[in-house]
């Protein structure tokens, strides 16, 4: 039977917990979740025990506590343009007048097959300040208009990995979780200083902009990373809607490469990419009363309302 980890509060107690999760039930454990990622080999036998035994009776329902990040990260690596369709689509919407949609897709393809046979992935650093609840309510910032949304799959460090090669990789991913990556579109180009181009730290990165979980699955149950559905519905229509199986590069070669230029260490976070349908491809951003429902096959679904800041 699978089980997953789980961070939560009670109503009328801000004191936060940890738990493990099982068919709808929480038992309350004892010590922080990044402790209980980096000494695996110790909590792992005693986890499966309680899970095998079936008795539930000082156990909570999961639907009478509220979920939070089941992760601390210290670290975020956020892989960008990492999905083979929603690389070709964002070439289609920038294509200049008069250019054939056929062509740009076949053109854009193959150049996305050759950066997979020799090219590196995309990286840029998130900060953990971002990371929200499943379900917390997200507030649009006042100063834009173009917030959007981008779910992703992400692999949960769980051992000191630093210069790691592919085959090594997946060995050091204690599990997976859900991330929502909201990105304001407008500040992503400086455009008074577009010779530096992209900056991820002003178009990502507000208060609630990573809603993450709402579980924390450990690997042994995810029998496939590349075989997983993620799939993110606006007010009920489905938006995002693509298996993983379309990344650009995989898991473990996104893990190994973000080992290379610093150590990662247990609990820290990789984000894997968004797939095609983001708001900037519907033409359709995201605005205050909206719900995005975001799920990924074994891994839970989050509900995030929207809201106008509060100026």
């Amino acid at each position: 039977m699978g089980y997953s980890l789980v961070r939560f509060a009670q109503p009328g107690n801000e004191q936060e917990h940890l738990g493990l999760l099982v068919d709808g039930r929480i038992k309350k454990l004892e010590g922080q979740i990044n402790s209980i990622i980096g000494d695996w080999s110790s909590w792992e036998s005693e986890l499966d025990r309680m899970t095998a035994s079936g008795a539930t009776d000082d156990w909570l329902d999961a639907q009478t506590v509220t979920l939070l990040a089941p992760v601390q990260p210290a670290q975020i690596i956020q892989a960008g343009a990492n999905y083979r369709t929603h690389v070709i689509d964002l070439a289609v919407s920038h294509k200049k007048e008069g250019e054939d949609e056929a062509e740009v897709r076949a053109a854009t393809a193959l150049v996305m097959d050759k950066r997979a046979e020799e090219g590196l992935p995309y990286f840029f650093i998130g900060l953990p300040a971002a990371v929200a609840g499943p379900d917390e309510e997200l507030e649009l910032p006042h100063y834009s208009k173009t917030h959007d949304w981008e779910l992703e799959l992400a692999a949960v460090i769980g051992k000191r990995a630093f210069r790691l090669t592919p085959e090594q990789a997946l060995e050091h991913v204690f599990g997976y979780t859900i991330v929502n990556d909201i990105t304001t579109r407008d500040l992503v180009f400086r455009k008074d200083m577009p010779a530096i181009g992209t900056d991820w730290y002003r178009g990502k990165n507000a208060p609630g902009f990573l809603p993450t979980g709402p579980w924390l699955v450990p690997a042994k149950f995810v029998e496939d990373p590349q075989d997983l559905t993620v799939q993110l519905k606006l007010n009920g229509r489905i938006m995002q809607d693509e298996s993983t199986a379309d990344m650009i590069f995989t898991v473990a070669q996104l893990v190994s490469h973000a080992s290379w230029n610093i150590p990662l260490m247990p609990g820290d976070l990789v984000l894997t990419g968004s797939p095609s349908g983001n708001g900037a491809h519907w033409g359709r951003l995201l605005r205050e009363g909206d719900v995005m429902e975001g799920s990924i096959t074994g891994l839970g679904t989050q509900n995030v309302p929207c809201r106008d800041e509060v100026r």
